[in-house]
């Protein structure tokens, strides 16, 4: 069993606010290659974001950079590559690690490195939002293939639209609040090792959505 609880308000304001500073110099910084807008997405929007105090993992925030037109000239690597090594000469001045690069996102740690213990994180997608052929909007997000050292343009899977509309059932529903208790008592007895937060989250949408008459 886990101790998961949510984070207040008054918790993540700071922490927050720094990200923003820190969003804000990398576009700054990058303005006269290619521009983007950024948003907190995930549990930070949802104001869902959880923490367990007797793990070493923090609380962490998802953040899409949204890469403008004037973007899209440059390979997905070059983008990458550009955002990473300027994070990399930011996020350090408000006390975060150097940046790791994995699968799909960008990641900054801030560290009690007395204890070694995480604090908190941020993961940063790279995403880019258009419109396809038949009028649909649709987003990609640059992919890092680790295997080939390779980064690529990707499209979002279907699931990830789907799950948007059960959210937008549930919520004009009035049923959020069950959605928060289910989500953190699903956190709290979870018993497989490394399931992250967005499965469980996506199966808490899907259970109540099943519950109060919503199906696919």
């Amino acid at each position: 069993m886990y101790n998961f609880r949510y984070v207040t308000e008054k918790q993540l304001s700071p922490v927050k606010n720094d990200l923003i500073l820190i969003m804000n110099s990398v576009r700054a910084q990058l303005c006269k290659e290619f521009t983007f807008q950024f948003e907190f997405i995930g549990s930070a929007k949802r104001n869902m974001v959880t923490y367990d105090e007797g793990m070493n993992i923090g609380f962490d925030f998802d953040v899409n950079i949204q890469i403008n037109a004037n973007g899209i000239q440059y390979s997905a690597k070059d983008i990458r590559t550009k955002i990473r090594t300027s994070l990399d000469k930011i996020a350090p001045h408000f006390g975060y690690d150097h940046a790791e690069d994995s699968t799909r996102v960008i990641t900054i740690k801030l560290k009690d490195k007395r204890n070694s213990k995480i604090l908190h994180s941020a993961d940063f997608a790279i995403v880019n939002n258009y419109i396809d052929k038949k009028g649909n909007k649709q987003q990609r997000y640059i992919r890092f293939h680790k295997k080939h050292s390779k980064y690529v343009w990707e499209k979002q899977p279907k699931k990830y639209y789907l799950l948007e509309k059960k959210v937008e059932w549930v919520r004009n529903e009035g049923f959020w609040n069950e959605v928060r208790k289910l989500y953190l008592e699903k956190k709290n007895r979870n018993t497989v090792p490394g399931k992250c937060s967005q499965s469980i989250y996506a199966e808490t949408i899907h259970e109540i959505c099943q519950k109060r008459g919503y199906y696919e």
